[in-house]
């Protein structure tokens, strides 16, 4: 199941989405809300983790904390949620009244940048997570809108799907579901787990968004080099997952893959032609899929 992921790097990928959004003139996505729902405090001690080296034993100069971040923290999440975020524009443009499950949000800033009100949105986050955030919202005294819906779920104890049902979610209406910067920290068993209540959950034609790491046997340095970052600050990737693995749990819970985009795709999409340092993670895939037919869960 989706595990509680309000964490150090969950925090790391708020401050790049408001970093990007202040200062780079080529933006890949805009979230101007992120700086925001941050807030200045949390802003600027992440910055100075960052150019402490995460452990307080360097002192990087302006310019190569900001090549750090560029090179290793801002990548993955400013093309994932341009990916995500693309696409439920589309599909909502398709299909009229829909759903949007965003799970894992966090600091997440979609519902107060929407203006679109046939877009019924469902947070989901663990208790914890979701109270600060609600605290956060309360401080800015930004209006909490009527087609969005908070639900925390303590994922040791609870199954997404009930809570998501209490909550008033339909699952005869079409539903986007974004899960974004997960399958890092999951073996593919446990995030397929994920996948089936949301197949459970899925009228057809829904879709369901997520980024992945690829397995493969040689890592590049920068790839190396974050998986080490992780890890000292205590969240350990699980190696990745392969295409084929991948493709198979998704057809096995009735989801087509309409969209794959493997590193030199994402890379050709957001990163071309930058005139930063900027560039596709080398083991990162986007993948979009529609839920096309029914699965037998007996």
């Amino acid at each position: 199941m989706v595990n509680e992921r309000e964490s150090v790097t969950a925090k790391i990928c708020a401050f790049v989405r408001a970093w990007h959004s202040n200062r780079s003139r080529q933006k890949i996505y805009d979230d101007y809300l992120a700086y925001d729902m941050l807030g200045k405090e949390e802003y600027d001690s992440i910055y100075e983790l960052i150019s402490s080296g995460l452990d307080g034993t360097q002192q990087f100069s302006r310019e190569d904390t900001e090549q750090i971040i560029n090179e290793y923290f801002a990548p993955i999440p400013l093309s994932r949620i341009h990916f995500n975020e693309s696409r439920l524009v589309d599909f909502a443009k398709v299909n009229g009244k829909v759903q949007y499950v965003i799970c894992g949000a966090g600091s997440d800033t979609f519902a107060f940048r929407n203006d679109n009100d046939d877009i019924e949105i469902f947070e989901i986050d663990h208790p914890d997570t979701q109270r600060y955030k609600l605290e956060k919202i309360n401080e800015l005294e930004w209006n909490l809108r009527t087609n969005v819906h908070y639900v925390s779920v303590d994922f040791e104890k609870e199954r997404m799907c009930d809570k998501l049902l209490d909550a008033g979610f339909d699952p005869n209406v079409k539903t986007f579901f974004s899960i974004l910067g997960v399958t890092y920290y999951l073996t593919l068993d446990v995030f397929t787990d994920t996948l089936k209540q949301m197949a459970e959950l899925s009228a057809l034609g829904s879709e369901i968004v997520f980024d992945y790491p690829i397995k493969t046997g040689e890592f590049p340095h920068r790839v190396e080099r974050l998986e080490q970052i992780t890890e000292a600050l205590g969240e350990v990737m699980r190696g990745g997952y392969d295409y084929n693995e991948v493709s198979r749990a998704l057809y096995g819970l009735g989801f087509q893959i309409d969209t794959y985009m493997p590193p030199e795709k994402v890379q050709l999409e957001y990163f071309d032609g930058r005139k930063d340092d900027l560039k596709a993670f080398e083991n990162v895939a986007l993948i979009s899929a529609t839920y096309t037919a029914g699965y037998d869960y007996e």
